[in-house]
């Protein structure tokens, strides 16, 4: 027996374990960098099961950890695919040989702008951010954003301000090479507002450290 043959009777054992124990989910893989829920292909339904790093079940899921271990049958799925189910949204962050499928669950939907760089000179006005100058590059995407221990003092130094807050965003690769960068802008459905402080591009997916904005 190969490394091949061995990899299938795992993903095999996976797709019988999940038989038993998963529940169903829509499979969904992105096909661009635009809203891989409505416009990627779906793929199907599949049964699939997630628990907490813990094969043996035994422990449920604490704060502040995203990542979960995915018995489903890794034969038809590939890293970035999007899960939907009753139990809540993931994407499959890696397929690692003869290990663990780890997936992230989504608690956000976010959209990443790229801001533009104003032109000219002399007095050009303001040139700051703002919706008139920035290009969405990411839009629609389901997403892990906790918070994240690190904390600073806020930028208008106000005697009434508290901290600002330091957020972890967990993509998966973005369809199309999409690169995002430092100082990028990104918006989550309920309104929350951040700035990318470090973005990097892992064998698992965008890891993204960023600070809360109020403008």
């Amino acid at each position: 027996m190969d490394g091949t043959k061995l990899q299938g009777k795992v993903y095999y054992g996976y797709a019988q374990s999940a038989k038993r124990i998963g529940l169903p989910f829509r499979q969904y893989r992105p096909a661009s960098a635009t809203n891989p829920i409505s416009s990627g292909t779906l793929v199907g339904t599949i049964l699939a099961s997630f628990n907490a790093q813990d094969m043996k079940y035994s422990k449920p899921n604490s704060y502040g950890k995203a990542v979960w271990y995915c018995l489903a049958d890794g034969r038809v799925m590939a890293v970035g695919d999007y899960f939907v189910g009753a139990p809540g949204t993931f994407f499959i962050a890696s397929m690692q040989p003869l290990l663990p499928i780890q997936a992230i669950e989504c608690n956000r939907t976010v959209t990443v702008f790229r801001p533009q760089q104003q032109a000219g000179v002399g007095a050009v006005g303001y040139g700051g951010n703002t919706a008139q100058n920035q290009t969405a590059i990411v839009t629609g995407f389901p997403a892990s954003v906790l918070i994240n221990a690190k904390a600073d003092n806020s930028s208008v130094k106000l005697p009434g301000d508290t901290r600002q807050a330091w957020w972890s965003l967990l993509l998966p690769p973005i369809p199309g090479n999409v690169i995002i960068q430092d100082a990028d802008v990104v918006t989550d459905e309920i309104g929350n507002r951040y700035v990318v402080s470090a973005a990097e591009l892992t064998d698992m997916g965008w890891r993204i450290t960023m600070a809360e904005s109020e403008t």
